[in-house]
This record gives C-alpha cells, structure tokens and sequence, in this order.
C-alpha cells in the first residue's frame, strides 16, 4: 500500500511539474491531497477506492455551506492538530503534524511552524479555488 501511494503520489507530482506555472497551494495540493481528492478535488484520487470512507468532493464546500467558503474550518481540517479526539476519528492525514518536522529540520522551530502554517493556507486557498 506505501508503494502504491508513493507511485501515485509521484505520478501525481510529476504531472504537476509539467504545468507552466501554478501557486504554491495548487502544488502542494497535487503533492499531498490529490491522490485522495482528485485532480480536480472531486473526491475521484486513485487511492480513493482503498478507503473505508470516499474523500470528500471539495468543490461543493462553498455550495455545502450556504453559499460561503468556510475557510477557517477548512484550514483547520488541513491542519488537525487542533481537532479534538473525543470528537470522533478523522478520516484523512493531520498534516500539520505532518508537515511541521521536515520544516523545522530547514527552518528551525519558530520559523518551522510559520512554514507549515503558511502551508496550510496555500492549500486551502487552493481549495477555495475549486468551488463550483
């Protein structure tokens, strides 16, 4: 199963260095959530299918929610670290927690978590983008 999400994950990215030019978010995106979501966030990733639960489609978030983009509940979905166990299991990857040691290691620690934070607000402004 690693194998298969790095294959995919590498597919992925290597498709995303093609582009002529993309944000970061969009990069970041291609690189850790559109193996999962899609390419188009439509909750349609390859690995979508090896999953106890399909990805949600991220292009409706804004339809979902009255019409409004919840930006900060989808940055925090992003991050995690702030999610609370007792509210139940989160069904994809805390990616803060995620992001953050390779940060640090490059960064140092405050710069590290400012990195990752930045991050997280590329991707979900990313996301907002996909809203149809």
């Amino acid at each position: 199963m690693k194998f298969l999400i790095a294959a995919v994950s590498t597919s992925l990215a290597f498709n995303a260095s093609t582009a002529q030019e993309m944000s970061y978010g969009q990069a970041e995106y291609l690189n850790s959530c559109a193996v999962c979501h899609g390419l188009d966030g439509k909750g349609d990733g390859p690995l979508g299918d090896e999953l106890v639960k399909r990805p949600a489609d991220l292009t409706r978030l804004s339809k979902n929610n009255g019409g409004e983009f919840p930006y900060w509940r989808v940055f925090a979905m992003i991050d995690g670290r702030t999610m609370v166990p007792e509210h139940g299991e989160r069904d994809m990857p805390v990616w803060g927690r995620q992001f953050l040691p390779d940060d640090v290691r490059k960064y140092g620690p405050s710069a590290g978590e400012i990195v990752t934070t930045e991050r997280i607000h590329n991707l979900a402004g990313y996301v907002q983008t996909l809203q149809r």
